[in-house]
């Protein structure tokens, strides 16, 4: 298990979920905006896990999360959007 963590694979596995999940949305018909606005702030928050996992710099680790933030500000931009929709 500890091989697992170390190598970076245990996050590898979390990001094929993450496509995997992504996949089966399209097919549902969301729309990529939408599932990008879902799951990519999730997926840069565990590409920074496995930049720290794998002992890279600082600045890998940092990046992908600092950018996960404003993919989160899009998806409640548009949750907020489609609500008031209603």
């Amino acid at each position: 298990m500890q091989a697992l963590f170390a190598s970076g694979h245990a996050a590898d596995i979390v990001l094929a979920v993450l496509a995997l999940e992504a996949v089966l949305l399209a097919r549902r018909g969301w729309h990529w905006a939408e599932i990008a606005g879902l799951l990519g702030p999730a997926a840069l928050i565990v590409v920074g896990l496995r930049a720290a996992l794998t002992g890279a710099e600082w600045y890998w680790v940092s990046l992908p999360v600092a950018l996960a933030f404003p993919l989160h500000l899009l998806d409640l931009k548009q949750r907020i959007a489609a609500r008031r929709a209603e």
